[in-house]
């Protein structure tokens, strides 16, 4: 049997010399294979950020299409609308914020003539019109020409029309997309809001209450062009 023990006194031998001794293996020392590098770990770290970003981005998008815009409340609400100045579509005169102040209610619609769903409310705007409600119009990155020849075949139902070529007035607005109707109070804040186009079912339910109209069915009594 070979014993294994460290000898007291070991004598240099071929076995014990350090320049002859076996290779040690792997698990024997420092002198063992170097550690892989560690790349995978760092570009796994690289794309961490890139994760959680895609995480957060799904999240939003879930919660973005999940949530009717219908019932989604403007930040404007109980503020005044900030303050803005743009070309009226239909004199040399500007329109500005303080327009808005009419010391009546009033409706504020944002639309243009490239968009379908304004054609199709724009009957309803005509009926909110013939009873009495005053409607101001922001025409929405829109060709002045085009917006003319729009009102021309449809009908005007606005007291005034801002042309917001920019945007920039519906960005403040928080305007979702056109159509979309705020209702101000007599000092020109905001107290409502209707993201789509208005119907029968929006005015009845929503806008009405406003105005104090009666219910009634003004899709029967308009027709669509």
């Amino acid at each position: 049997m070979i014993d294994t023990r460290p000898s007291s006194s070991p004598s240099p031998g071929p076995s014990q010399g350090p320049s002859s001794g076996p290779t040690p293996s792997p698990s024997q020392g420092p002198s063992s294979e170097p550690t892989p590098p560690e790349k995978p770990r760092r570009r796994l770290l690289a794309y961490i950020p890139l994760i959680l970003v895609g995480a957060l981005s799904g999240l939003f998008a879930v919660s973005l299409f999940q949530g009717d815009p219908q019932t989604l409340p403007s930040a404007r609400i109980g503020k005044a609308v900030l303050p803005f100045s743009v070309p009226r579509l239909q004199s040399d005169e500007r329109l500005t914020e303080t327009d808005l102040a009419t010391g009546t209610p009033i409706l504020l619609n944002v639309w243009a003539s490239w968009c379908g769903p304004c054609r199709d409310e724009h009957p309803f705007l005509a009926a909110l019109q013939a009873q009495g409600v005053e409607i101001i119009g922001l025409n929405y990155k829109d060709k002045p020409d085009a917006a003319r020849r729009f009102l021309q075949r449809l009908g005007d139902p606005y007291s005034k029309i801002g042309v917001d070529a920019s945007g920039r007035v519906a960005i403040d607005l928080g305007v979702y997309g056109v159509p979309e109707t705020f209702i101000l109070d007599a000092q020109g804040r905001v107290l409502d809001r209707h993201v789509g186009p208005l119907d029968e079912a929006a005015i009845n339910q929503k806008i009405g209450t406003y105005f104090n109209l009666r219910p009634e069915g003004f899709a029967s009594s308009q027709p669509n062009d």
